[in-house]
């Protein structure tokens, strides 16, 4: 009798844990609305995608691409490792394709773009296609009666930590600021320095919320270069200095060797 309830208790468990795996699988859309300015909305939609990494969305990315375009944004915003370094940019490359004959895009660096060893010739692709590679400079999008200083930085892994601040301080001293200021950076653990200059609004990735993320309290187990129980995994939060900055969990599915658990991978969609 205690052998059949040890099989069935172990069973239910088992089957729990896959029920919740391919449960979290599926992606999500997430909706933010940010009040950046004294006038309230001023009806700008971002589509914020991070940590695809070339990961496999239904033939032709059509899942994907579907869930972007049911959004109708202003501007797609691709914040790193959109890229893999181990799996073919094919997945990838699909979706910078279509979005970009659609939506402005503007794109920075991941780690995993630079562990590829192939940083460089991926920005030569996107700028052929029509990507705005953003690597320490800002492009001004006109927004009806408010005009946003688009900017971006690589990711710090292989360029160096001080030519990676010679990018922020080039890039900050394109804004005005009049406008609304938006910085596309890979890393959300990187308070320190965005704290340090006056952007409106910081657009990340990176974590994964940290693969397994704990329930409620929106912290992730364990997170790259934040550590275990890490803070800035998934959502809207206000820095120091009075910032906003929203990290993705991101949309990595296959390429991770851990799965998923309470985590769907995600479009994060800003209103403003």
């Amino acid at each position: 009798m205690r052998i059949k309830k040890a099989v069935k208790f172990v069973s239910i468990f088992l089957l729990s844990i896959i029920f919740i795996y391919a449960w979290t699988w599926i992606p999500v859309t997430e909706r933010i609305s940010l009040d950046l300015t004294d006038n309230g909305p001023i009806g700008f939609r971002i589509a914020l995608i991070t940590d695809l990494h070339s990961c496999y969305y239904g033939k032709g990315q059509k899942s994907l691409i579907d869930r972007i375009d049911n959004e109708e944004p202003d501007i797609v915003v691709f914040s790193g490792d959109i890229f893999d370094d181990k799996l073919s940019d094919e997945n990838a490359k699909i979706v910078f394709e279509d979005l970009v004959t659609k939506y402005p895009c503007y794109y920075v660096t991941g780690n995993h773009e630079y562990w590829s060893g192939r940083a460089d010739s991926m920005k030569d692709y996107l700028r052929s296609i029509g990507v705005h590679v953003l690597e320490g400079d800002c492009e001004r999008i006109e927004a009806g009666d408010h005009t946003i200083d688009m900017c971006g930085v690589d990711d710090p892994t292989d360029i160096g930590y001080y030519p990676w601040i010679d990018q922020f301080d080039r890039a900050y001293s394109e804004t005005d600021p009049s406008h609304i200021r938006i910085l596309a950076s890979h890393r959300p653990e990187k308070i320190n320095t965005y704290e340090k200059y006056d952007f409106d609004l910081i657009l990340a990735g990176h974590a994964h919320a940290g693969q397994f993320r704990i329930p409620f309290i929106n912290r992730g187990l364990f997170v790259p270069d934040q550590g275990s129980m890490a803070l800035y995994v998934s959502g809207q939060y206000e820095l120091p200095n009075g910032s906003i900055m929203v990290v993705s969990r991101g949309l990595a599915r296959e390429s991770t060797p851990l799965p998923r658990f309470f985590n769907h991978p995600e479009v994060v969609i800003i209103d403003i």
